[in-house]
């Protein structure tokens, strides 16, 4: 027997049906699906310490069990002392398996771990049905050691889904577990 993510088996189980129910769609494949998970960092003292990418990188890949890439700057920037192709952040993209445990994760211990935590704003949706969600501190997951940080910084987390609008992307993201506040 193979193993399922949790969040996998539910999402087939009840959400699928929870949404056709709620949205009256016909057919089960205009149902709207988390297709991804992008996790990414800007580290903006890489310019002149080089180390942060490899810090960065190596953090996104203890919280998300994947190897995480360094990402490169695509134009000079004088002002900020910046060049054509340095690496100046870190990104990772989650799918199938990886993806589910990731947001089981994230959604179950790391966002209980926030200080005064109410939930999470229901602003971040982008008109296309994709939702991002900024982390102000790598600490709140289980798999950062707090001794060995060498700087608290935040990360930026994006949901793509296959739903046309915003209301049906917030509809399978709360089924899905994410804890938005109440307005």
């Amino acid at each position: 027997m193979t193993y399922i993510p949790r969040l996998k088996k539910e999402y087939k189980e009840r959400i699928i049906a929870a949404l056709k129910e709620e949205f009256g769609y016909k057919n089960v494949m205009q149902v709207p699906k988390l297709e991804k998970i992008v996790v990414s960092r800007g580290v903006g003292s890489a310019v002149a310490d080089k180390k942060q990418i490899e810090y960065a990188v190596e953090e996104i890949t203890k919280i998300t069990g994947q190897k995480a890439v360094a990402t490169t700057s695509k134009k000079d920037v004088a002002s900020f002392k910046l060049r054509r192709g340095m690496s100046i952040g870190a990104k990772v993209t989650l799918r199938g398996e990886r993806m589910y445990e990731f947001l089981d994760r994230l959604i179950t211990t790391a966002l209980p771990r926030v200080r005064d935590f109410q939930g999470i704003k229901a602003t971040g949706f982008d008109g296309r049905g994709n939702y991002n969600l900024g982390i102000t501190e790598q600490i709140i997951f289980p798999e950062i050691d707090i001794d060995k940080i060498n700087k608290i910084a935040g990360f930026d987390i994006t949901f793509v889904t296959s739903a046309p609008t915003d209301k049906e992307a917030k509809s399978l993201l709360t089924e899905l577990g994410l804890p938005f506040k109440k307005n």
